[in-house]
């Protein structure tokens, strides 16, 4: 299937996408409270559990996960690697590399029974996309998200030759040059991972809070993460949004710059999710909560500054990043090379696992992932996003299996919202109203 063959996405898929998801969703939901968590940071000390209880004793000792080579992955190599799988009962867990965010998908909609995969290390709004079959054909494969991942941690670069215009957070600056480079007939390319993932929504949020229209004024195309670099050293695009190591890569080789981390776009943003087969977990529940304590467990140690290096170690290893420690190991600790002349160190915006409740799946976070996808044509202006966030988001399995790791109440969100989020334009996210934020956007397709 070429590229963007799936962003004309089927405005069918309201109501009748909605009531298969709800089908699925698990009785056990909570409700969406809205209240505000504590946002002092909690410290990833939790004690797990060494032994599981026979009671819990997980259905099946395998599962086929898949990831990117990204260093938000980490989590689930490090599970891999320390063995955390194992201590919960899933000792022939797998974590598979896959070839590009499509083929996360494709082998989604597989399953492990049909030569796929049952979870992923993937892009939060992608469980939502695949689940309503947006992205698959109209082929509806029900998903739930376990937990997020990471917060922060990606960037948006751009080609050296536009290092003199001082691009950071503001691009406004690009858009008369864009303009120009256009006029002579060149293709302006701003690259992504993924039709209606987390890269294309910070790329076209960068890009329209500076006056540029991100299906007008430039193409946006999609490129597999590991070949950004690749791909901005043959001059074939302007710009890109990725997840690490590859902005770091791309500084490294003297090739581009960071003009921002996502972080600074929007700090303590949510990214990548754990995402599973519904028909899974909804089969394997044991072995589902078994593989998020894991997970978690995995979370807490890389948290930690005195394991950092040592994660970097681990990720740099040939079966899974095949990249330089270095290129990983300095944006991972907090320490930013714009490849500008910027450099910052310990930055605010360096990718959390655990710590400021990154694990948690916060409801309202994914409701802002689905507003953007309306914002951009993506899901029809009439999607239920309530019922579409309570059939996906299984926060409720989270916090069963962080009350199993012992994790303390005060490191668990008192409800499902982070409350109201500011970006650094000064646009405003309210969960109780997202059709006062997309109302306030002048840039659009709704």
């Amino acid at each position: 299937m070429s590229q963007y063959s799936r962003r004309k996405f089927l405005v069918t898929a309201g109501a009748t996408t909605l009531g298969t998801l709800l089908m699925h969703s698990c009785a056990a939901n909570t409700s969406s409270s809205t209240a505000t968590p504590d946002t002092a940071s909690p410290s990833p000390s939790a004690a797990p559990a060494v032994n599981v209880a026979t009671t819990d004793t997980p259905e099946v000792t395998t599962a086929k996960l898949g990831f990117i080579a990204l260093t938000d992955a980490a989590a689930l190599i490090i599970a891999k690697e320390k063995g955390l799988f194992a201590k919960y009962g899933m000792p022939d867990v797998e974590v598979a590399k896959q070839a590009s965010w499509g083929a996360t998908r494709d082998n989604l909609v597989l399953g492990s029974a049909g030569g796929g995969i049952d979870g992923a290390h993937i892009l939060t709004p992608m469980p939502y996309l695949i689940s309503a079959g947006i992205v698959t054909d109209g082929k509806k494969v029900p998903m739930y998200i376990l937990a997020r991942l990471n917060t922060n941690g990606q960037g948006i670069s751009v080609a050296n030759a536009y290092k003199d215009l001082k691009v950071g957070t503001n691009s406004t600056p690009l858009k008369e040059a864009f303009g120009k480079a256009k006029s002579t007939g060149k293709e302006v390319k701003c690259a992504v991972t993924f039709p209606g993932g987390t890269h294309d929504m910070w790329m076209r949020y960068w890009l329209a809070a500076g006056g540029i229209d991100p299906d007008k004024d430039v193409s946006t195309i999609v490129v597999p993460p590991p070949q950004m670099v690749a791909n901005m050293k043959v001059g074939s695009m302007e710009a890109f949004c990725v997840g690490e190591p590859w902005n770091a890569q791309l500084v490294a080789q003297k090739l581009g710059f960071t003009a921002l981390t996502t972080g600074e776009l929007w700090q303590d943003h949510p990214e990548k999710a754990l995402g599973m087969r519904a028909d899974w977990v909804d089969k394997h529940p044991k072995a589902a909560k078994a593989l998020l304590m894991a997970v978690q467990e995995a979370q807490m140690w890389c948290d930690k500054p005195e394991n950092k290096e040592e994660m970097c170690e681990i990720l740099a290893k040939r079966e899974w990043f095949k990249v330089p420690k270095a290129d990983i190991l300095g944006r991972a600790q907090g320490t930013i090379d714009y490849g500008n002349g910027r450099v910052v160190e310990n930055s605010p915006y360096l990718m959390k696992y655990w710590s400021d409740y990154a694990s948690y799946p916060f409801k309202s976070h994914d409701l802002w992932f689905l507003t953007e996808n309306i914002r951009w044509g993506y899901l029809p202006p009439d999607t239920d996003t309530k019922a579409l966030v309570d059939a996906v988001n299984r926060e409720d399995i989270w916090r069963e299996a962080a009350q199993a790791l012992n994790v303390p109440a005060a490191d668990i969100p008192s409800g499902t919202s982070r409350g109201v989020e500011t970006f650094f334009d000064g646009v405003k996210f309210d969960p109780e109203n997202p059709q006062a934020y997309l109302d306030s956007l002048k840039i659009k397709k709704v």
